[in-house]
């Protein structure tokens, strides 16, 4: 009982709490891990490449721990996660936020380039937590969450694939939220929409080559993509903190006020065809 109540006080403390972090060098992965740090929590700050996070150390010399690291190398990702809890002593939140999207249609982009993106979006992802779960079950508590999108709902042409790699992330992080709660572990899943991010920069895109039957079409797509409007990412910090500094966080949490609009409809039209179909659906039970 003893035990118990002090892993339920760590849990339920909104001060000190120790973030290991992938994806710190931009975008949202840079924005929580400066909101983290600049109210006194200690953050395990990942990079593929350490100068660019090197400021980060600078500014916040103990309180943060840089650590190189390719999510795809999951020896590294082992190593990382072990250095982090040896360091700070605990791992309250395991924030996996590295990715990035593939661009191009489904017939454009190479199987190879495909693999590429679910190696770093679902399979490095799956790696971090791998490498966690033994020191949360071992702590009694700890909170996953995974950065994933309002397209883990919805889906655009030319992004399909990225969608894709989404409604994955999703569906592996839901059924991880049944097999942990009985170990104290929470889960919840982040679902931006559009963010005036560095996610549209050459570093967090990767573009297919194209075909010439394509070429209008995505001139169109892009067009629009030109006057969505885009939140600010310097916003979305109070709602994560929310969210982790909760006793019974939810599975989900959507960011921006545009997404629910966008989703609801989306499941409205699935739900009229599949009643509309039921008939069919039930005369197939045999």
């Amino acid at each position: 009982m003893e035990h118990q109540q002090e892993n339920q006080s760590n849990l339920n403390s909104t001060a000190h709490k120790v973030w290991f972090i992938t994806g710190t060098s931009r975008g949202f992965g840079r924005v929580w891990t400066t909101a983290a740090l600049e109210r006194g929590d200690k953050v395990a700050a990942t990079a593929r490449n350490l100068s660019s996070i090197a400021d980060l150390q600078e500014k916040y010399k103990e309180n943060i721990l840089t650590l190189e690291l390719d999510v795809t190398n999951h020896d590294q990702v082992e190593k990382a996660v072990k250095r982090a809890h040896e360091h700070f002593g605990k791992l309250d939140i395991v924030l996996n936020n590295a990715g990035y999207s593939l661009v191009g249609t489904v017939e454009e982009a190479t199987i190879d380039q495909v693999k590429a993106m679910y190696d770093t979006n679902i399979f490095g992802a799956v790696a971090v937590i791998q490498a966690a779960l033994p020191i949360l079950r071992k702590q009694g508590y700890g909170h996953i969450l995974g950065t994933s999108s309002n397209l883990g709902h919805v889906v655009l042409p030319v992004i399909g694939y990225y969608a894709s790699s989404k409604w994955a992330f999703e569906a592996i992080h839901e059924s991880l939220a049944e097999e942990v709660k009985p170990f104290g572990i929470k889960v919840t899943i982040i679902e931006p929409g559009a963010y005036a991010t560095e996610f549209g920069s050459q570093e967090s895109l990767k573009f297919a080559d194209g075909l010439d039957i394509y070429t209008d079409f995505k001139a169109t797509f892009f067009e629009g993509l030109q006057h969505m409007e885009r939140g600010n990412p310097d916003a979305t910090p109070d709602a994560i903190f929310k969210i982790v500094d909760m006793e019974n966080p939810p599975l989900r949490l959507s960011l921006g006020s545009h997404n629910l609009a966008w989703v609801r409809k989306a499941y409205a039209e699935r739900m009229a065809s599949w009643e509309e179909w039921e008939s069919v659906s039930n005369a197939a039970q045999g």
